[in-house]
């Protein structure tokens, strides 16, 4: 009698013979075990177990070398366990001797006593059955070489421990699986019926509010993680738990059980088949994974990231039918789709089968084209859409339909009509276009993740350059993970793998430099260098746009052309404005945007609650190409672009310090890259100077430049613009001249803010506005900041009346700020608390956030110098919260530096060395020179002369330093701030 086998998967590689263990040293050897068990009983080509042992990159002369490893194997186990086989090798096992067949065979076993009502049997067999397993399958091995089996094999154990929970559940043993269900929805938060089977246990223990409240967590994370609504048999339990119904448990019903196919959620779950029974097979020899039929083909590359798609498709495949990937041409839609149907071919008993449509042309053909796909040998008159019905009524399959743009209508016709004649079908597609149909789950396929200096994450775009390169250039390879030039590459191509690959094929005569520089011209480049290929898009960038580009309607593409006279997106108002007209009626401009985001052309994200539109770089580049070739075409979208922006900020100005005032600096924000492509186009086309100083100028008087820490570029913009141009009338001029002015001040740039206010002085002289409010706001606050002058706020008064005079709101309020502040430095302690409860009353009046956050930083100022230091550091800590809050950038650099004054008053020297440092790190940033800021500077001179005193210079040096490293010096200094208040001050009170 010969000796008794036994080999476990589900854990560490593990053979038994009479009941000892083997022990193989050599990891490839225990490989080739493990790859000819996955398949037992059948045989294993030796390209299969090639790839499987090396991956894809074998050695030379593997196949010898593998002759030699299988040798080893039988002097090891015995001549008659491993065969040779046709191409490859077999291993023959008893079913009963491998743990993977003998736990699908108790998990069958288990599910058909719950079926039949005898839960305590079923909870025997399933518990027997996941006490089979040792660990994650195959932990030993490595797992870059079964990473299309192992997620299989978790998703089985998985489904066994549901149908356990089940078992317990009929037997009435609520409180015993609570433990259990509150880990693996920790483990598993995506998964629903784990969650379904914790409410259903909390309601039968009497605890009907904790079973709710796992419905609205649950809820809250799909609609986070996944961006979709709880599944039906959810929502059903949710709704029987709800209204008290006997019997909440229809989502719970085991896989395989008898339901009506007219209900979507009844539908089975993929049935999980014993592998010691294999089903037939439908289609022939085609076999995937674990012995079942399919005819998925071998990947031939590397199969790089996507792990966040992965696991939301196999949380997507547990509930839904029907599953669409879409995305842009070129950004991995197919390879993904096949790498979760390789990894889900367990949980389908009667295979996963795959039908490319890309090469299919003619509608009427698709049937047929399924039908072959699935091997599908029928002879009658029948349509052949009816032949398929039937073939897959009684089957467990996960069809993937790969290409669908160009068939979408009658792609979404087929599901359809399949997925209502099939329970045990689902359906996994992938188009640029989504087939807009009934319980339709959509999943948009982004680029690869793109390399990120603030974070330490791999960046999978990064990645695949380098593997992908290592075959062209391996030389220079090695250095693209840390390369920021390879980074900017991945990045310009927006992670599209295509686009990355066909870079790397360039890699073997171009250095990435080289390539960076090339990509303006980026459809030339990215051609593969081969010729002659039958691959459909030729390999190259344009072809797969130009495919994109013929499925859309005139109106879509006329649209999409007209979009890329954006950057960095655009919102609704925008695409009507600029992109209306001449082809396209503005009531258009919706459907249009709509359906370009449905082909997987534009982008849709969400900013401050509302939808921007974008083209990635590489489809704004092919649209931009477009509209050229149309005569003129391209200059008008930019005169209309300029001139839609011009009216945005005209608008900010007006509305500025009113209740909309910070939703028009984050709306401005995101507009950014607009804004600049707008004020470069106006200082280089004929005539447009004045819309662009324009432009610059209303930016300036909503302070957008300061709240988004950038002064230095509205100077520059200001500069460039409003030179000595016969284009730019003089009083627009004289008022660009005291913009660039108040910047310069408020920067501490006294010689530049000297010439700036002497020229603000000129053109208001040769303007006749000498007088004006503009010129009387730039002096005083010149004679404020520069000089420290008490002259400043007389001046200030009388700016602030001229505005009002003339109706402009936001520019008073700020004549009206810079009153008070310059009040609080400067004046008596009357006039001082006059002018802060006059400007603190206006601010609160206006409902302005942004305007109201400064007025009660004045108040802490004015109490600092006028009145109690102790109060007036819970105003100042308050100014800096809300500024914090509305992510302003240059109220926490004033904001800081008050407090450090405020710490320094209340004797609190370490503290204030420490937020003195902070403060400095935030100065760097906004790039302003205090020395330049004289009321300012004083009081900073005042504050670092008492921490020096109080600490001396090696302790001050040391806090100080401290402050100025920490990363967010915002946060340091609340919670010194937070310190300092919770502590008696040395002047006796709390401060």
């Amino acid at each position: 009698m010969g000796a008794q086998y036994e080999f476990g998967l589900l854990g560490p590689l593990e053979i038994l013979r009479d009941g000892l263990p083997v022990g193989l040293a050599a990891t490839r050897l225990r490989v080739l075990v493990a790859a000819l068990l996955l398949d037992a009983g059948g045989a294993v080509p030796v390209d299969t177990l090639v790839a499987r042992m090396w991956g894809c990159d074998p050695p030379r002369g593997a196949r010898n070398t593998l002759q030699n490893y299988v040798l080893r194997l039988r002097r090891a186990l015995g001549p008659e366990l491993v065969r040779t086989h046709g191409r490859g090798y077999a291993i023959d096992v008893d079913p009963t001797a491998l743990d993977t067949h003998r736990f699908a065979g108790l998990v069958r076993l288990g599910a058909r006593a719950l079926e039949s009502g005898d839960p305590a049997g079923a909870a025997a067999l399933l518990r027997e059955g996941l006490g089979l397993w040792r660990g994650e399958p195959l932990s030993d091995l490595p797992g870059e070489l079964f990473q299309d089996v192992v997620p299989g094999l978790l998703e089985q154990r998985l489904h066994a421990q549901e149908l356990c929970i089940d078992a317990d559940l009929g037997r009435g043993r609520p409180a015993d699986v609570l433990p259990e269900l509150c880990t693996l929805t920790e483990r598993h938060p995506l998964r629903e019926r784990f969650w379904a089977q914790r409410m259903l246990a909390l309601y039968r223990c009497g605890r009907q509010g904790e079973a709710l409240a796992c419905y609205r967590r649950v809820g809250a994370l799909l609609a986070e993680e996944l961006g979709a609504d709880p599944g039906a048999g959810l929502r059903e339990t949710h709704q029987r738990i709800l209204t008290a119904a006997p019997e909440p448990a229809a989502v719970l019903r085991p896989a395989g059980a008898e339901k009506p196919a007219a209900a979507p959620e009844q539908i089975p779950r993929p049935s999980r088949a014993d592998a010691a029974e294999p089903a037939g097979d439908p289609g022939g020899d085609a076999r995937s994974g674990f012995g079942q039929p399919g005819n998925l083909p071998a990947e031939t590359t590397t199969f790089v990231g996507r792990e966040s798609q992965l696991a939301a498709l196999h949380d997507l495949l547990e509930r839904s039918r029907l599953i669409t990937l879409t995305g842009v041409g070129g950004v991995g839609k197919t390879r993904l789709a096949l790498r979760v149907a390789r990894q889900a071919a367990p949980a389908f008993a009667d295979g996963v089968w795959l039908a490319d449509l890309a090469t299919l042309s003619e509608p009427a053909l698709l049937d047929r084209a399924v039908a072959d796909a699935l091997g599908v040998r029928d002879q009658s008159a029948r349509p052949a859409a009816d032949a398929v019905a039937a073939h897959l009524r009684t089957r467990s399959v996960l069809l993937v339909l790969d290409n669908c743009e160009h068939l979408v209508d009658e792609a979404a016709a087929l599901a359809l009509r399949l997925l209502r004649a099939a329970p045990g079908l689902r359906i996994l597609a992938t188009s640029r276009e989504r087939f807009g149909v009934p319980d339709e789950h959509v999943l948009v396929v982004p680029g690869l993740t793109l390399p990120d200096p603030q974070s330490t994450a791999p960046s999978e775009a990064l990645r695949l350059l380098s593997e992908r390169a290592a075959g062209c250039a391996p030389a220079s390879a090695r250095g693209y993970a840390d390369s920021a030039p390879a980074a900017e590459l991945c990045r310009r191509l927006d992670g599209i793998p295509l686009a990355i690959e066909l870079a790397a094929v360039r890699l073997s005569s171009l250095t990435v430099e080289q390539v960076l520089a090339r990509l303006e011209d980026r459809f030339r480049l990215l051609a593969s260098p081969r010729t002659g290929s039958p691959h459909r898009y030729r390999h190259t960038l344009r072809g797969v746009i130009d495919w994109s580009h013929s499925l859309c309607s005139p109106g879509e593409r006329l649209l999409w052309h007209r979009l890329a006279v954006f950057t960095g997106g655009c919102d609704l108002e925008a695409a009507e404005s600029v992109c209306a007209g001449d082809g396209i009626a503005a009531h258009e401009v919706l459907d249009l945007l709509t359906a370009l985001v449905h082909k997987s052309v534009v982008v849709v994200e969400e900013t401050g609650g509302a939808a921007r539109y974008r083209l990635l770089e590489t489809i704004r580049q092919y649209g931009r190409c477009r509209l050229e070739e149309q005569a003129g075409a391209a200059t008008e979208l930019r005169l209309r672009h300029s001139a839609h922006y011009h009216r945005m900020t005209v608008r900010a100005a007006a509305e500025w310090c009113g209740p909309a005032e910070v939703d028009w600096l984050l709306r401005l924000r995101a507009e950014v890259p607009n804004i600049r492509v707008a004020l470069e186009f106006c200082r280089a086309h004929p005539g447009r100077a004045a819309v662009g100083v324009e432009t610059a100028v209303h930016l300036t008087r909503t302070r957008f430049w300061f709240f988004g820490c950038t002064p230095s570029e509205g100077r520059h913009w200001l500069e460039s613009l409003s030179g000595p141009r016969e284009d730019v009338p003089e009083e627009l001029h004289a008022l660009a001249t005291a913009m660039k002015a108040w910047i310069a001040l408020c920067q501490g740039d006294r010689p530049a803010a000297r010439e700036f206010t002497d020229a603000c002085r000129a053109a208001g002289r040769r303007a006749r506005t000498a007088r004006s409010a503009p010129v009387l706001y730039i002096e005083g606050a010149y004679d404020f900041l520069v000089d420290g002058g008490p002259r400043s706020v007389e001046l200030f008064s009388r700016a602030r009346d001229a505005f009002r005079s003339a109706g402009h709101t936001g520019d008073a309020h700020m004549a009206t700020m810079m009153w008070a502040m310059a009040a609080a430095f400067l004046s008596p302690r009357e006039t001082a608390w006059f002018a802060c409860r006059t400007y603190l009353a206006e601010a609160e009046e206006s409902g302005a956030a942004w305007a109201c956050s400064w007025a009660v930083w004045c108040t802490g100022l004015t109490e600092l110098l006028h009145g109690e230091p102790g109060r007036a550091l819970g105003l100042l800590r308050d100014a800096l919260v809300r500024q914090r809050a509305i992510d302003d950038s240059w109220g926490p650099v004033w904001g800081v530096e008050t407090i450090a004054w405020t710490a320094g008053a209340l004797g609190h020297p370490r503290h204030a060395a420490r937020i003195l440092g902070a403060a400095d790190r935030l100065r760097r940033v906004t790039g302003v020179t205090l020395t330049g800021i004289r009321p300012f500077h004083r009081e900073h001179t005042r504050t670092d002369a008492l921490a020096r005193e109080g600490l001396g210079p090696a302790v001050y040096a040391q806090e100080w330093g401290r402050g100025a490293a920490a990363p967010d010096g915002i946060a340091l200094v609340l919670a010194l701030v937070d310190e300092m208040l919770s502590h008696a001050g040395p002047d006796g009170p709390p401060v």
